[in-house]
């Protein structure tokens, strides 16, 4: 299993030829939880297995306070996961992110479609809709100068063509059942948490915080 340092370091490498920080940063929100959610099925099956699982980006979650308090030092993993290169942005976003991935593992596993449409809206998602808003958002949302209808439309169809795809993924494993009713509990979940990634108080907060938040929200009560 490729590690999160070790996807840092090859999206550091990549960026200084071929593209912007921001990209490079983006590129390693959309890998890290969907390489991740892959390698589910080498883990035991029941309780035991979804705890072993969660250690794992549960470790990330010490990792980002000893990065982002200047504990430890790791200039290439701060400069692909933070905005502007300071150390103390990983208390918030890349912390917040860690801890959801953990969460899913921990609470609902690969038996639940809600850890499925968790991460894949937070992952596929809101990294698609970066990239795409700013590559293609000239019409901006009215509520929201610095989000666009492109980037939110991306953002919805992205979470809800990644959950499908490990859905299905997953089906074929015999972990959990297709149904018109999770197909369209993902239309749901990737809907509102690409609308309330658009709203100007997720900026505030944290996308990786709100999304992951309304994901479960209102998976809980569509699946």
């Amino acid at each position: 299993m490729m590690s999160r340092y070790g996807l840092c370091t090859v999206f550091s490498e990549f960026y200084n030829f071929c593209i912007t920080q921001k990209t490079n940063r983006k590129l390693v929100h959309i890998s890290i939880g969907l390489v991740f959610m892959l390698c589910w099925p080498m883990f035991s099956s029941g309780q035991q297995g979804a705890i072993l699982a969660a250690f794992i980006p549960g470790l990330n979650i010490i990792k980002m306070l000893l990065l982002g308090l200047g504990i430890w030092k790791d200039d290439a993993t701060v400069k692909s996961m933070s905005r502007f290169g300071d150390h103390r942005e990983l208390l918030k976003g890349p912390l917040y992110y860690a801890f959801s991935i953990t969460y899913a593992c921990a609470i609902y596993w690969r038996y639940s479609p809600i850890s499925i449409g968790l991460i894949c809206n937070l992952c596929a998602g809101d990294g698609i809709a970066d990239i795409v808003g700013r590559r293609f958002g000239k019409q901006k949302l009215p509520y929201n100068k610095n989000k666009s209808f492109a980037g939110s439309i991306a953002m919805a169809a992205a979470g809800f063509l990644a959950s499908l795809g490990f859905l299905l993924y997953f089906s074929l494993l015999g972990y959990i059942q297709v149904s018109s009713k999770t197909v369209l509990g993902f239309l749901f979940m990737s809907l509102a948490a690409a609308l309330v990634e658009s709203h100007p108080l997720s900026s505030e907060l944290d996308d990786n915080l709100t999304v992951p938040l309304t994901s479960v929200l209102v998976g809980s009560l569509v699946l």
